[in-house]
């Protein structure tokens, strides 16, 4: 049996009897840049989407505004410099801005929200390495997300924006080293239930210490997970009380679960669970109750044409999905399959928010197949 007719096989075997939730799919524009998030630009009460070099006005979406020239880069000139969007209000003038950076130019910078229609200002926080992706989590534990970019063949670092006397963001960021070499991926979370959050990066997981900033990193190289997403998601799937490893192969077939045991010594081991091996390019994903059940869904998909086709299986359809833990392993659901125009991936960013108050989450997604937003119509 090949691969395919496996994989259309377990999806009758594991779906059979399961209510799976409807999704209306509309499309927002025909730009293909790979990342987008959600927030209120204009403070207007509405959530907006941004999206590259526009943003577009909540709560119909159908009003869009300039923010600022994006360039076209790579060798083929199918890139975008927009490899992320993180909202932060990085000056402290109550307007959201967001962050950004780029594989090809090394950089991470920040776009100043003017409050009106007017361009954006570009703002360069610092020449990082490449940029495969960024991410926010709150490194420290002051309530505040720090910026950590994956920059793969560079050091793993993140950058805590700082803030004056009155507790006000100033624009500007401190950088601190983590360790030395990290390669594509990066996750977040609390590996041994210390409180506090550790680093997973592609060859094991990075220790936090009680002082985050001036403190020592320790690396623990206790497995090898190759060109891994970002993020790789650190959650408790299996609710045994010891946090887990999500990891999607960004430029290759594969997604698993890492549990994580210890062994008759009480040595910390990692047991590989297959998720979806029919599958490649599972670059990005989120974690979220998308059915509104109180548990948590895996979401995620292909990233349509992550290296132009050149990856294994970068020509084969494209696909959303959410995945539901059965209380032994993941069922798949399928939000969106099928070639370009029928179905789509998920670029390199995407979002998952309840854009219309509903009280149902949605999925915001972005990429060089196109902007949409797949509205969450419940079971």
């Amino acid at each position: 049996m090949n691969k395919y007719l496996l994989f259309f096989f377990s999806l009758l075997v594991f779906s059979k009897g399961m209510a799976q939730i409807s999704f209306r799919k509309q499309m927002i524009a025909a730009e293909s840049f790979e990342s987008v998030n959600v927030f209120d630009v204009n403070n207007d009460g509405k959530t907006d989407i941004v999206s590259g070099a526009f943003w577009y006005e909540g709560p119909n979406f159908i009003t869009r505004h300039f923010i600022g020239n994006i360039e076209r880069t790579g060798p083929t000139g199918e890139y975008w410099a927009d490899f992320a969007t993180i909202p932060l209000d990085v000056n402290g003038d109550g307007k959201m801005d967001f962050v950004s950076g780029d594989w090809f130019s090394k950089c991470m910078w920040w776009w100043e929200n003017p409050g009106n229609n007017e361009q954006w200002k570009k703002h360069i926080i610092d020449t990082t390495g490449n940029v495969e992706c960024i991410r926010a989590w709150d490194v420290d534990g002051d309530g505040t997300v720090e910026i950590v970019p994956n920059n793969p063949g560079s050091s793993l670092k993140f950058y805590k924006l700082q803030k004056d006397k009155q507790d006000k963001s100033t624009g500007k960021f401190l950088k601190v080293e983590v360790t030395q070499k990290q390669d594509h991926g990066v996750g977040f979370g609390d590996i041994n239930g210390d409180g506090r959050g550790d680093f997973v990066i592609s060859d094991g997981w990075i220790e936090a210490p009680a002082d985050r900033i001036n403190g020592k990193w320790i690396l623990h190289k206790e497995f090898t997970l190759g060109t891994v997403s970002v993020p790789v998601l650190i959650e408790d799937v299996n609710k045994d009380s010891k946090m887990d490893l999500i990891v999607g192969q960004g430029h290759d077939y594969g997604l698993d679960w890492y549990e994580q045991k210890t062994d008759q010594s009480a040595k910390r081991i990692w047991v590989k669970h297959p998720i979806d091996p029919f599958h490649s390019q599972y670059h990005t994903m989120e974690w979220a109750d998308i059915d509104n059940d109180g548990q948590m869904e895996l979401i995620t998909g292909k990233r349509y044409r992550a290296h132009n086709g050149a990856d294994p299986g970068g020509n084969d359809l494209s696909g959303l999905y959410y995945f539901k833990w059965n209380g032994e392993s993941f069922t798949k659901n399928i939000i969106s399959y099928g070639p370009l125009g029928e179905g789509k991936g998920t670029g390199l960013f995407f979002a998952i928010a309840d854009l219309h108050h509903t009280g149902r989450k949605d999925i915001i997604v972005a990429g060089k197949d196109g902007l949409y937003v797949f509205y969450n119509e419940g079971l």
